[in-house]
């Protein structure tokens, strides 16, 4: 069981990187970032913090809420919010190719972005040990908001943090909206083609990771 529980924490490790990869392509597309990227570059202009560990901070900030609102925190929840900014970072600083100026071609690049971003939240969630701390985030405040459906909860989220995001500097364009809206289509038609349902997982929390362990 314990080298069944280290797979699954290499395999959470390895579908962040496929992840983080394809959120460096979102932003090396140069036209405009999804809101909480766009958060993560506004909040570093303003410190003395790159990207990587300003998402670092974010995603640990965010997880401190998620355990006030007492969701399910996973080994999945705590790896993400470590490991994911940094990976990021880590692509940008290995990337030498010229900035791109081309809209068509930043599409092109934000849109293959998605789908890397999507086979990687496939690899990483399938360890089934929880999911990062954004959308643990937005399922606490959905149920929070029962009235509400969660779409909506999930836009006045990013609208907030966008908005913060913009204030402090962070790219808004039309990549933007691309990523708002066209991030869950494309991931949507990955699962149907790979044949994964996130909703069908059974996710372990921290102790009951800890007690296969033991």
């Amino acid at each position: 069981m314990k080298k069944t529980v280290v797979a699954q924490w290499l395999r959470i490790v390895a579908g962040l990187m496929v992840f983080a990869f394809g959120v460096h392509l979102t932003i090396y597309a140069n036209i405009g970032l999804a809101p909480w990227d766009c958060l993560g570059m506004g909040l570093a202009k303003h410190t003395p913090f790159n990207y990587g560990i300003s998402m670092t901070l974010i995603a640990i900030t965010v997880l401190v809420i998620d355990l006030l609102l007492k969701e399910k925190i996973g080994f999945g929840t705590i790896i993400d919010a470590l490991l994911t900014g940094n990976f990021v970072q880590m692509f940008n600083s290995l990337n030498h190719l010229k900035e791109n100026k081309s809209m068509l071609l930043g599409i092109c690049i934000m849109l293959v972005g998605f789908v890397f971003m999507a086979i990687g939240m496939w690899i990483y969630m399938s360890a089934c040990q929880c999911c990062g701390p954004r959308d643990a985030l937005l399922v606490g405040l959905g149920k929070r908001m029962p009235g509400i459906p969660i779409g909506i909860v999930e836009i006045l989220l990013w609208a907030f943090v966008l908005l913060i995001g913009y204030l402090l500097g962070g790219p808004v364009g039309i990549g933007t909206l691309i990523s708002t809206f066209g991030a869950g289509l494309v991931m949507q038609l990955v699962y149907n083609l790979i044949g994964f349902e996130p909703r069908k997982l059974k996710h372990r929390d921290v102790p009951t990771v800890v007690k296969e362990l033991m």
